[in-house]
């Protein structure tokens, strides 16, 4: 399931990139996949919804177990 998860998030790296921004994967563990959001993705007025409705929704519909999706500072 980690390797699925990471392999989504490397599918998702190219449009984080052309924004100044990137995600690296921390863990995943009782269906919350923990990252790290770094460059423009950090702290950005629209990070919240870039993890939300972008990043969480794909890892969700192609990693069932996936529940939630968290940063960390």
């Amino acid at each position: 399931m980690e390797t699925e998860i990471k392999k989504t998030l490397e599918d998702i790296k190219p449009a984080l990139r052309r924004h100044m921004g990137d995600i690296e994967f921390v863990r995943f563990e009782n269906g919350v996949v923990y990252v790290k959001m770094l460059g423009m993705c950090h702290g950005g007025p629209l990070s919240e919804g870039t993890l939300k409705a972008g990043i969480e929704e794909i890892l969700k519909s192609r990693v069932p177990e996936v529940t939630e999706v968290r940063a960390l500072a």
